[in-house]
């Protein structure tokens, strides 16, 4: 059993490398995709504030289906190129949008959300997933979220 305990008066830097640290002992020797996708949405969630939805949708085809994460149902396929997530798994970059309504295409899975930072999983190159933050204030994410959700990413790609 895990229990962290995220101190929330950190800064972001040092919450990130937290919660990659608890990301990584989440998933370490753990070889099943799944549980490791749902144990680092809920950390996720556990570590970083003011969000509204935090989770996964993986690649499959040349589409991103839903995968394991907390918040309000939410979409369950999005074609590439389609919203922030299907442009970040398109592009294969990382996409921090401080006004999703102001977003070409944005997919309004949950009509609460306000802003949105989506974060590729890469392995060798390729996109496999995408990490899916949602938040009901605008301008919630910044260069410094992205840096840390990368490392989480990168925790991701060696666990699913």
């Amino acid at each position: 059993m895990y229990d962290f305990a995220p101190q929330h008066d950190l800064e972001k830097p040092e919450l990130y490398s937290a919660l990659a640290r608890a990301a990584n002992a989440l998933v370490e020797g753990e070889p099943d995709p799944v549980a490791n996708m749902a144990n680092l949405a809920a950390a996720i969630w556990q570590f970083v504030p003011d969000l509204n939805w935090a989770g996964f949708y993986r690649v499959i085809g040349d589409e991103l289906v839903l995968g394991p994460f907390i918040g309000k149902p939410a979409c369950i396929r999005i074609p590439f190129g389609v919203g922030v997530c299907g442009t970040a798994a398109a592009l294969g970059t990382t996409q921090a949008v401080p006004d999703v309504h102001a977003f070409p295409g944005h997919i309004a899975c949950d009509a609460d959300s306000r802003s949105e930072l989506v974060v590729p999983v890469v392995v060798e190159g390729r996109v496999i997933a995408v990490i899916d933050l949602d938040s009901p204030t605008p301008g919630r994410f910044d260069d410094e979220d992205a840096r840390g959700m990368a490392l989480v990413a990168q925790v991701a790609a060696l666990s699913i």
